[in-house]
């Protein structure tokens, strides 16, 4: 089965990290047996933030990606186009996009006839490719933006979110949260699948090569994800100043950068917790995921979270992870099995409590720990999604 993979999100020279998600998911359905090339809609162009400071820098590295690399065996070729900004026109960017990609897909296909096209989200790759090559079967995937944000970008958003649905013979959620969202949003009931992502099982504990926990080091809590308001990193900050005198060792490691970070600065120095936390910025997937498996609990109190994939890579290291109460991806991940615990969003004296609980017993996070390693060991390896995504390539073939 040879498979186009579109996808805006997706790891590039500026910035590795960029929706590597996808990339392992291509990982995982190549080695479940598709033969895969994908390719990337690259706007040449740095965020509107980036022009209005006159960061020159940002502007070269999105010019200096290189069209076509190979990463971990599979062709990616980038294919630049041009659109307005993103806050005025994210919608339409399918629209912009699919000139450049119809040039794009009939190269490929001219040297590797694929047999169908898997979108990473509606917009814009689901509808650029809809525009571009209206006959390919499409299969989109969507991971929570398309539902939660982009359709509230007004009635255009909203209508081309439902077209590239409708014109999709397979729809694959991240959730079934997302699922009902994208039933709601204007997919057909019987063309939504959920499809999970995955992470690596390293070894369990005890074993060669296990994440090392050092018995001399403090207690440590750990997050991982992009510093923006909706993570909530500021509520963690909060609950660390409340646990200030009884755990007085607890550290907290930040991995992730973005927007937030200088008001988090501010807020961990006004709230006398500075000390006790360490900004790593960003790093690489799997030094991400070491810290995270290295730690004692990851802390993820994060709304509008149509999964978390930080989430199962902490537990698949035997680390209980906290997210919050009626988001999507926590509540299915705690449905499926042990090892994720939630808290009432917003609330840093709740999630305050239970820390200082978890961090007084020993036992209790020991046995989550081992039901969050069976968890993601059942449910959430990258092999299991990769089955789970070619086996969804043949039913849209089928359909």
């Amino acid at each position: 089965m040879r498979v186009a993979i579109v996808a805006e999100l997706y790891p590039r020279a500026s910035d590795p990290v960029l929706g590597v998600w996808a990339h392992r998911q291509a990982l995982a359905a190549r080695d479940a047996g598709a033969d895969v090339r994908v390719l990337v809609l690259h706007r040449p162009l740095p965020p509107l933030a980036a022009v209005k400071r006159l960061d020159v820098g940002a502007l070269r590295r999105a010019l200096d990606q290189p069209r076509r690399v190979e990463l971990d065996g599979i062709e990616v070729t980038y294919v630049p186009y041009l659109s307005p900004p993103r806050p005025w026109s994210y919608g339409a960017w399918g629209a912009w996009a699919a000139p450049a990609l119809r040039r794009a897909l009939r190269e490929l296909h001219a040297r590797f006839p694929f047999e169908l096209v898997h979108a990473h989200y509606a917009v814009p790759a689901g509808d650029a490719v809809r525009r571009a090559l209206p006959g390919a079967p499409l299969v989109v995937s969507v991971h929570g933006g398309d539902v939660l944000a982009t359709i509230e970008r007004g009635p255009y958003a909203r209508r081309t979110v439902a077209r590239t649905f409708q014109h999709a013979r397979l729809v694959l959620a991240n959730s079934a949260g997302t699922a009902t969202r994208c039933r709601a949003a204007g997919a057909a009931a019987d063309a939504v699948e959920v499809v999970h992502l995955g992470t690596d099982l390293p070894p369990a504990a005890g074993a060669a090569g296990a994440p090392a926990r050092r018995a001399d080091r403090p207690p440590t809590l750990v997050t991982v994800g992009h510093l923006v308001a909706r993570k909530r990193h500021a509520d963690v900050l909060s609950a660390l100043a409340r646990l200030r005198d009884d755990h007085p060792a607890l550290r907290w490691e930040v991995v992730g950068d973005g927007p937030e970070r200088p008001a988090l600065e501010r807020q961990a120095r006004a709230l006398g917790v500075a000390d006790r936390v360490d900004f790593r910025g960003q790093l690489p997937p799997a030094e991400a995921r070491e810290r995270a498996q290295a730690a004692d609990l990851l802390v993820l109190p994060s709304v509008d979270e149509a999964f978390g994939v930080a989430y199962v890579e902490a537990m698949a290291g035997g680390v209980p992870a906290i997210g919050c109460a009626g988001e999507d991806g926590p509540e299915e991940i705690a449905a499926i099995g042990g090892g994720l615990l939630r808290v009432p969003p917003r609330d840093p004296a709740a999630l305050a409590a239970l820390l200082d609980r978890l961090l007084r017993d020993d036992a209790e996070r020991a046995a989550l720990g081992a039901a969050a390693r069976a968890t993601v060991e059942a449910s959430f390896t990258w092999p299991v999604c990769g089955a789970a995504t070619v086996a969804a390539y043949r039913r849209a073939l089928a359909r």
